[in-house]
């Protein structure tokens, strides 16, 4: 119990001296019209989980190390991309590297070839989606602190797929950065370090999970972000804009800036469906990707109902 204690007080610590380090160097996130936030605020706080991850790796054994060299590398493009942006193709080129490494700590590269081909196309989308969803207070802390609770639980309850350590640390380093974050005026974001660690994460557990026990449908336990994320970028494509491009039209964002709903009422409306969702998956389980199906296909309806009465609000406010 002492070690994760000490785990908490140096994630903390770290945070704070974070925040100074932030400050003098101007590591900021500015609004703009495109923005859902109005307040300058620290970018980065998210370097939290990679942090904690790092700490599991020191104190219990030196764990799954080539995925951890991978999370390496993705948590330093990412802050180096956070302090001045890079170049997209030295990103992607790293971010295949570090796949590569996490892949190779998987088995993957047992499996046949094509198998790597799917797993690294979902993967990034994965990555991408997670860096997508980062646009408002409390979403990808509280999100993540979900996705990753039901993990600890399948884990500890049906089956050990992975080092239970691991999740404890890292349901830590959450609940660190939420006390920062998940608040109407932020101290910090997750920034690009966070949101694409903490995906890289967790595609490394849903990833062991599902070779472990053979079953794909566990997909489901990021079915929200998932369906989001494609449905906007469809959308943007059918509005014939570049989808590399920032904006407001995911339909988190439509509900904290048109709907003017809460940020934290949204991040937690986001996390508890999921987690519902996720638990549902357990519920189902002689049956998991009929509930597979019928999940997303009811959270697309859901998208397309929502967009047909609010979109116009958001057309508006742009002049789109």
């Amino acid at each position: 119990m002492w070690i994760y204690l000490l785990i908490v007080v140096i994630l903390i610590l770290a945070e704070l001296l974070y925040f100074k380090i932030a400050d003098r160097f101007n590591i900021i996130d500015k609004p703009n019209q495109r923005s859902s936030h109005t307040r300058i605020t620290i970018r980065g706080g998210g370097l939290v989980f990679f942090l904690g991850a790092l700490l599991y790796f020191f104190f219990f054994g030196w764990a799954y190390p080539w995925f951890i060299l991978g999370l390496c590398l993705i948590a330093l493009i990412s802050f180096a991309d956070d302090i001045k942006p890079r170049s997209s193709i030295l990103r992607l080129m790293v971010h295949f590297v570090a796949m590569a490494l996490m892949f190779y700590q998987l088995g993957l590269f047992n499996l046949p070839w094509y198998v790597g081909i799917v797993a690294l196309i979902v993967s990034t989308g994965i990555l991408n989606a997670y860096n997508f969803m980062d646009g408002i207070n409390g979403i990808t802390g509280g999100y993540s602190l979900g996705v990753i609770a039901v993990l600890w639980y399948i884990n500890y309850s049906r089956v050990a797929f992975v080092d239970d350590r691991l999740l404890l640390v890292l349901m830590l380093a959450l609940l660190v950065f939420n006390f920062f974050n998940f608040r109407t005026k932020a101290k910090c974001f997750a920034g690009d370090v966070g949101a694409l660690s903490i995906a890289f994460t967790i595609v490394f557990l849903l990833g062991r999970l599902m070779i472990q026990t053979g079953d794909l449908s566990y997909i489901v336990l990021l079915a929200l972000y998932g369906v989001d994320t494609v449905l906007t970028i469809i959308h943007r494509l059918m509005l014939k804009e570049n989808i590399f491009k920032p904006h407001r039209k995911h339909l988190y964002q439509i509900m904290a800036n048109e709907l003017k709903l809460p940020h934290v009422l949204v991040a937690t409306l986001y996390s508890c469906l999921q987690i519902i969702l996720s638990m549902g998956l357990l519920l189902f389980d002689n049956t998991p990707y009929l509930y597979m199906g019928i999940v997303f296909g009811l959270l697309t309806l859901f998208y397309i109902l929502f967009m047909r009465r609010y979109y116009p609000l958001h057309a508006d406010y742009f002049g789109a």
